[in-house]
């Protein structure tokens, strides 16, 4: 329970630095956020539902993306 709690926090937390246009640190906090795994963590990775595994994929992805077009910016300037 607490860790669904921390995981939508600093997801909550992403989205607000990534709205008042802070994205350094809006992609701190959802890197941070994949660290409380929000589903039930004692199920190994094979073994969890396929929509679990697309989700923290996505955020994954997501991240990759963010982080990406952030240091393209930096060096585009």
């Amino acid at each position: 329970m607490v860790n669904k709690i921390l995981y939508f926090s600093f997801v909550l937390f992403g989205g607000y630095f990534f709205w008042i246009n802070n994205i350094p640190t809006g992609l701190s906090q959802l890197g941070i956020a994949l660290i409380f795994d929000p589903y039930d963590s004692s199920i190994g990775w094979k073994e969890r539902p396929v929509l679990v595994k697309i989700w923290l994929i996505a955020h994954l992805a997501i991240m990759f993306i963010l982080l990406i077009l952030l240091l393209w910016s930096k060096v585009g300037n």
